[in-house]
């Protein structure tokens, strides 16, 4: 290390996120492309990922904040389409809000008729998801890796046969992910929000959704007076 490196003195995990926060919002000055909630949103996704090149590819549906926090106020259901954004999505978070995550790709009713359909099993999940949990009704669908799941999303949104209250579209790589991300934004009846072009992934989608959670957690305990 060069002699002239200066380390910040952080050593807890508490003031190394908080001094990685103050250094972002010092780095992306106001007026942020971004404000409010959605800033909080965007914030935690540039945390997770120190890409600042995503204060110009995500994109919000208009009420895609608030209705995010109703699903999560009320204990909606979040579904992810890897066990990785599952893993990125803490009970500590999710819990207190009565929140249940699933994950259905290693079920093994979806691994059957997939092989079965000769399909994946992101777009088998959808449908078995939508069989099982009430044809999605005020869920919050996560998809950080497979384009397949999010055009089964937006198909089945547009026949009126899933109604969930938010997408988080956000599959990464080169087959697909750009372009269903771009059919969300273009067709989607449902809230969303998403990253265009080829960036993406679970980390990310899991950070949005964790801001969204800890904004409904620190909204429940102002209204009820704790600190």
């Amino acid at each position: 290390m060069p002699d002239d490196t200066i380390l910040q003195d952080l050593r807890t995990p508490e003031a190394i996120e908080s001094g990685s926060m103050a250094i972002i919002d010092a780095e992306v000055p106001e007026p942020r492309p971004f404000a409010g909630n959605e800033w909080v949103v965007v914030r935690r996704m540039i945390h997770a990922t120190a890409d600042f090149e995503l204060l110009d590819l995500v994109r919000f549906h208009p009420q895609a904040v608030a209705a995010a926090l109703a699903a999560l106020s009320q204990g909606g259901l979040v579904l992810t389409d890897t066990e990785m954004a599952r893993a990125g999505l803490p009970l500590r978070r999710f819990d207190p809000l009565g929140c249940r995550v699933e994950c259905l790709m290693n079920d093994p009713d979806v691994q059957r008729r997939a092989r079965e359909q000769g399909s994946t099993r992101a777009t088998v999940a959808v449908d078995v998801a939508a069989e099982r949990f009430d044809n999605l009704r005020n869920a919050i669908l996560l998809v950080g890796n497979a384009p397949t799941a999010l055009l089964r999303i937006l198909e089945r949104c547009r026949e009126g046969s899933i109604a969930p209250a938010l997408v988080l579209g956000m599959p990464v790589g080169f087959v697909n992910a750009a372009e269903s991300k771009a059919l969300l934004v273009e067709q989607s009846p449902a809230p969303y929000i998403t990253i265009t072009g080829r960036k993406g992934g679970s980390a990310l989608a899991a950070a949005a959704l964790n801001a969204l959670a800890q904004i409904a957690l620190d909204t429940r305990a102002a209204g009820s007076g704790k600190e």
